[in-house]
């Protein structure tokens, strides 16, 4: 399956997710994306940075301190372990979550429950590091 395709069936095209992209690991480009969720070249590394503190150090700090921009938009962080980092804006929010290979990014709107988003996109993830991405 193409990147693109599990952006738009594995996350967009369970009803879960409403916007998704699929970036390196090392935060340097974009492999997929749904159409107008755009990542800047400064957030896709800082959130790579993040995911590189596993948890802990001066990214994350500066993400629990001043939250964390995703497409433009500023997110609250709530939860940042391991591999992921969740983040909220109201009612909407975002699930970050670092393959062997790729980080996923995901948006869920307001009629989404944030469970169910978040099972979607870990799960997505557990079958590419599976795989071996």
């Amino acid at each position: 399956m193409s990147w693109q395709a599990y952006v738009d069936s594995s996350l967009v095209g369970t009803g879960h997710i409403d916007k998704a992209a699929i970036i390196s690991a090392a935060g340097d480009s974009t492999w997929a994306a749904t159409p107008g969720f755009t990542l800047s070249a400064d957030e896709m590394k800082f959130i790579s940075a993040v995911l590189g503190d596993n948890g802990k150090g001066p990214n994350v700090d500066k993400v629990f301190a001043e939250g964390l921009h995703v497409a433009g938009q500023r997110y609250v962080a709530f939860n940042i372990e391991g591999r992921h980092v969740y983040g909220r804006q109201g009612k909407t929010g975002v699930i970050i979550v670092k393959t062997t290979q790729a980080i996923l990014v995901a948006h869920y709107g307001e009629n989404a429950v944030a469970g169910n988003s978040t099972q979607t996109v870990e799960a997505l993830a557990d079958y590419l590091v599976k795989a071996g991405y």
